[in-house]
């Protein structure tokens, strides 16, 4: 019986890669189609088409003929272990050959269909170049002029938003770093605002709305994400600010998709390079988590004329689609001239030393903000060992890592698979106040309590899976209680993952909540929203699932008290450092790793390399 995981269609070369796991049925599938379609019979070509597939499937743009070798299988009990190397790889350059003449690349006698790119060694499929090509396009032409500002009345306005902590009566003393970022999100029509969790990225966008409407009085503001859940963050970070700063009025959020009207059941939206959006600014957070196609229709979409802030980590986990675009966009040269309203309204900030709270920009620095691109890097939300700890895994020093997780600081501990004791009392001292404060009705205490702890795994099954530990979760609780929990039905104190959108009831993809007494016997579903809870009721729940245990992809845009990793051993494919930077970076007061030290060093060296052409000039 031949396994579902392998295309029958498959012969030769194709198939062997597929019996090996290189490839998936689907790889196979579409390479064949397309090799048929333009008339191509050459095994070479045909191996690079599916493995440009594969490429996109994994997250990349494109294929990199010159690292086609570089391809990692993570074992699975369906099948025996193979060593890629022994594959019989075809000669890069000889592939490169092929594919310059083929009909899939140049067009053929069957017709202009050119499924494939070749641009300078790198194979796209050609949806990606074309969307590739246009995120470039409209990028370079928003970067040849600079929106016209009062320097006078944006200086003044950077004086009064960036205030000093001591003595609110001093404008904050150079080099601040959030000032700057509000000067180039004022003096460009492009902008990226990168930095990690607690930097001040929402703070920031709270004044540079702020300064842009007493710039332009009325003006239409579109602030967006790419889930529900981090669509209603920026919602709540933003509103919570508008008395502060002095914004004109609350602000609403939403999902890239529906501030774009994507149309159900299709790939195509409302607005479009024919239909502008109608903002005059538009903020985008969490842009890490943006696909490449995402963002081409997003650039499509945007006037000319229209401010676009683009706010993210970059050294987080990227899309579970193709693309990395932040960190492309971080990482491309820099064109044209520097603004030089910039230097004449922060020329103080520009030109300062070194302070105690903030690090000066480099010369590397300076020359970034040519492309309008600032990074804030004063941690507020954590400190110590933490952002030691994230520091060492982002700059790649697994000695380092090592060292900070060995110390025995309070803030950092790193524990064997066996030593779970640790785990164990974070998991049941959770459970029991969040419990506590639900039977007693009190939903803004069980949201608190539920911060407290999370446990968080790379993957989604198996040992080292999310699935897994819920079940050791649920086990210890019932353990330390007397009884088994139940998963099928609802109890207080049950912790929720909601896993689709539901704009009707106003519950968002990764929202967590937690079921909670509401008097009379009744229970229901309460979910953070600002100061107060958003109550629902259970029936009203259509797409939920006890979380005791989550992804680390999951916990983006959230942060816990402590939290405790699983990491999987060290051949996992998704043991990356932009995973064990996320995952670190969740924690507010402690972050345990409970691992060896291979995978450690391992998840530290592996960076995730998604092929792209966005970062060249």
């Amino acid at each position: 019986m031949i396994e579902a995981r392998v295309a029958q269609r498959g012969k030769g070369v194709l198939r062997e890669f597929n019996e090996a796991g290189v490839l998936e049925a689907a790889d196979v599938h579409v390479a064949l189609r397309l090799a048929t379609l333009g008339g191509e019979t050459r095994e070479p070509v045909h191996l690079a088409t599916a493995l440009a597939v594969r490429a996109v499937r994994l997250g990349s743009v494109c294929l990199d003929l010159n690292r086609i070798r570089e391809v990692h299988v993570d074992e699975r009990p369906d099948r025996p272990a193979v060593d890629p190397a022994t594959l019989p790889w075809p000669d890069e350059a000889a592939v490169a050959e092929a594919l310059r003449s083929s009909p899939l690349v140049v067009g053929g006698d069957r017709g202009p269909l050119r499924p494939l790119r070749l641009v300078d060694n790198q194979l796209y499929l050609d949806r990606y170049y074309r969307q590739e090509q246009t995120v470039r396009r409209i990028l370079d032409a928003r970067a040849n002029a600079h929106p016209a500002v009062d320097e006078d009345l944006l200086r003044a306005g950077l004086d009064e938003l960036f205030r000093d902590h001591q003595d609110p009566s001093q404008p904050s003393a150079a080099p601040d770093r959030q000032r700057i970022a509000a000067a180039v999100a004022a003096t460009h029509w492009t902008s990226v605002i990168a930095g990690g969790p607690g930097t001040g990225k929402t703070h920031t966008i709270a004044r540079v709305l702020a300064l842009l409407e007493r710039h332009h009085p009325g003006l239409r503001i579109g602030l967006a994400a790419p889930t529900g859940k981090a669509a209603a963050r920026l919602e709540e970070s933003v509103n919570e600010q508008v008395g502060a700063v002095g914004l004109q009025s609350q602000l609403s959020a939403m999902t890239l998709h529906r501030m774009l009207g994507w149309q159900r059941g299709t790939s195509r939206f409302r607005y479009n390079e024919t239909n502008h959006l109608p903002y005059d600014v538009i903020v985008v957070d969490e842009t890490s988590m943006v696909s490449l196609t995402m963002m081409c229709r997003l650039l499509e979409a945007v006037r000319p004329e229209a401010r676009l802030i683009l706010v993210g980590d970059p050294d987080q986990l990227a899309s579970v689609d193709a693309g990395a675009v932040l960190a492309d966009l971080v990482a491309r040269p820099a064109a044209g001239a520097e603004n030089p309203v910039l230097a004449n309204v922060v020329g103080a900030d520009l030109s300062a030393t070194d302070d105690p709270a903030e690090a000066a920009l480099s010369a590397a620095e300076r020359d970034r903000l040519r492309k309008g691109m600032i990074r804030l890097s004063r941690g507020r939300r954590f400190g110590g060992q933490i952002a030691q700890l994230a520091t060492a895994v982002r700059d790649c020093d697994p000695d380092r890592v090592l060292d900070i997780l060995r110390s025995e600081a309070p803030d950092v501990s790193f524990v064997d698979i066996e030593d779970l004791a640790g785990v164990r009392a974070d998991v049941v001292s959770t459970s029991t106040e969040v419990t506590a404060a639900a039977l007693a009705g009190d939903a803004a205490g069980a949201l608190r309590a539920s911060e407290k702890h999370r446990l968080l795994c790379a993957h989604r099954d198996g040992p080292f899976g999310a699935s897994w530990w819920a079940r050791n979760a649920m086990d210890w609780i019932g353990d330390a209680v007397g009884s088994r929990l139940d998963p099928d039905h609802w109890y207080a104190g049950q912790p929720l993952l909601v896993t689709a959108n539901d704009h009707e009831t106003r519950i968002y993809n990764g929202d967590t909540g937690v079921v909670v007494s509401g008097g009379d016997g009744e229970l229901i579903a309460a979910f953070a929203r600002g100061k107060e809870p958003y109550l629902l009721r259970l029936g009203h729940l259509a797409s939920v699932q006890t979380v005791y245990a989550m992804t680390i992809h999951r916990s983006q845009g959230s942060q816990y008290d402590r939290v405790s990793v699983i990491l999987p051993d060290a051949g996992s494919s998704l043991l990356t450092r932009e995973l064990l930077y996320t995952a670190i970076t969740r924690a507010r007061t402690h972050v345990r790793i409970v691992g060896t030290e291979d995978a450690v060093r391992e998840g530290v060296g592996r960076q995730v390399s998604r092929a792209s052409g966005l970062r060249r000039g």
